[in-house]
């Protein structure tokens, strides 16, 4: 018979932390000694002894006198239980959208860590070297990054942590995703559009949509009308100041000479500036201009006239997440990206094309 072999407390101490540490739980910098003795509710010279059997295993590594020490993983390791930063692009996911919300509910219940970052990639300026150095001060074994540009994902396919791209720019690329089919919704907007008899039909977006080549949602607008036979260029997808004031200058130059019939504008905030802007200068929806939103807003819903928008299933998409995070998890690649279904809500903003006279063109100067 093997003998019974008694462990001592900073043994069972050191048992408990490296539990917390290769489950992912405890990242980057382990805790104080006198945080962890208040947390365990043992003495500081336990939580010492147990400190340095974990330092002579290599899972800990000190940093100097009064300097937390260090938390190395073996080479390789893939905690089950995962730290998940969710980063957003324009807003802090918690405020932005309840689904997020939601996601992060399901990953803590699913025994896992997740935290929404401090910073944005708007924060960030969208800038891959500012990206870069945020996310490697930042402690997460895997990231959902929202809303990103080409240059910020290709970025997050060669860096060494797992990551997830919810929207954005990501086709193409070897990282996973996911987001609604908007290709087939900006198709199917515009060939709606040019039945209404418009021709000059322009896209409000940001640079990320813009840059380095137009997206390929703004592509896909540009192919509908060329096959209607419309020409395109410059002023279907114009380049503006990313302020706001850049943003109502860029409408006062549009709406100046040559006044589009149809605006399909990106983000529902630039919607609501878009149309308070017009309609101070007489531009009312659908009468003069046709305006439509590509994103969901809870507040459309109080608009009279009703809002023309895309609307879409969230629950896919948090589904869709919660299962790559389980892969990861589970040490699985999962690059796979996924496109869910998207409905165009026609609303009252959206009309006939006006007629565009010599009159008229005089009234709007």
């Amino acid at each position: 018979m093997d003998p019974i072999r008694i462990h001592s407390l900073a043994e069972q101490v050191a048992a408990h932390l490296r539990k917390q540490i290769l489950m992912g739980k405890l990242s980057g910098m382990m805790p104080g000694v006198h945080q962890v003795a208040k947390e365990l509710a043992i003495s500081s010279k336990t939580i010492v002894a147990a400190l340095k059997i974990l330092e002579h295993e290599g899972l800990l590594v000190g940093q100097g006198p009064r300097r937390r020490r260090k938390i190395v993983l073996p080479e390789h390791h893939v905690p089950s239980v995962l730290r998940v930063a969710i980063m957003g692009g324009y807003d802090t996911p918690s405020q932005a959208t309840p689904y997020m919300v939601d996601l992060r509910h399901q990953l803590e219940a699913a025994g896992h860590v997740p935290f929404f970052t401090s910073k944005t990639l708007e924060n960030l300026g969208m800038n891959e070297d500012r990206v870069a150095r945020f996310v490697r001060k930042t402690g997460a074994d895997a990231w959902i990054v929202c809303a990103a540009s080409r240059g910020v994902l290709q970025w997050f396919v060669d860096y060494e942590k797992p990551a997830f791209a919810l929207f954005g720019r990501r086709r193409t690329l070897q990282i996973a995703g996911v987001g609604p089919d908007q290709v087939a919704a900006r198709r199917l907007l515009t060939r709606r559009l040019i039945a209404l008899g418009h021709r000059r039909i322009v896209t409000l977006a940001r640079a990320k949509v813009r840059h380095p080549e137009p997206s390929q949602v703004v592509c896909a607008i540009f192919e509908e009308m060329q096959a209607h036979g419309i020409s395109t260029g410059s002023y279907n997808l114009p380049e503006w100041e990313e302020t706001p004031d850049g943003f109502h200058r860029l409408l006062d130059t549009l709406f100046r000479v040559t006044p589009p019939t149809a605006l399909i504008i990106d983000e529902s905030f630039l919607f609501h500036a878009a149309k308070d802007h017009l309609a101070q200068r007489g531009i009312i929806a659908p009468d003069r201009v046709s305006l439509v939103c590509t994103d969901p807003d809870p507040t459309f819903a109080w608009h009279r006239p009703s809002i023309a928008h895309f609307r879409w299933d969230s629950r896919p998409v948090v589904r869709r997440i919660l299962r790559w995070v389980s892969n990861v998890a589970r040490g699985r690649k999962d690059h796979r990206q996924t496109l869910t279904g998207i409905e165009l809500v026609e609303g009252e903003t959206i009309g006939s094309a006006p007629a565009f006279t010599p009159a008229t063109k005089q009234r709007r100067k």
